[in-house]
């Protein structure tokens, strides 16, 4: 919880190697997460922002829990995806941010990667989308 800065409307990742950094936490994404907040079961001396929703009440052992969550609402869904769990959001995400103009730097940052080929990796080229803006090579006869 101590992570989320409601004020300023920002939010603290932390990475691995201890590495932070601070991304915005747009309104209908905090409203999300305060509607969730009210409902969620109540856990007592708990700063966690995730918890389990069946007993026992606690926060989630590792980030394994957040995972299991995700293939399961997969799996209820029929979504079938070569990519499972959390990880899918990731790639999800970074697409997304693609599809809407983003450069890869900016993505990296959000996905906090220190490298360009780590982000590349990520993204997913929309096939359509290219399809409408590519251009036909002027050596190539149908």
């Amino acid at each position: 919880m101590k992570d989320i800065e409601w004020e300023t409307g920002t939010l603290r990742v932390s990475g691995k190697g201890r590495y932070e950094v601070r991304l915005p936490l747009p309104q209908d994404a905090g409203e999300a997460l305060l509607h969730y907040l009210e409902s969620r079961p109540r856990v007592t001396g708990c700063d966690r922002v995730f918890v389990r929703n069946i007993a026992p009440f606690k926060p989630f052992a590792s980030g394994d829990g957040i995972s299991s969550v995700v293939k399961r609402a997969l799996k209820r869904a029929k979504v079938s995806s070569l990519t499972k769990g959390a990880h899918l959001l990731r790639h999800t995400a970074a697409t997304e941010m693609l599809r809407h103009g983003l450069p890869l730097e900016q993505i990296g940052m959000v996905l906090r990667h220190r490298g360009i080929d780590t982000t590349a990796y990520y993204v997913k080229v929309d096939v359509v989308l290219l399809k409408r803006i590519a251009q036909p090579w002027p050596e190539v006869m149908k």
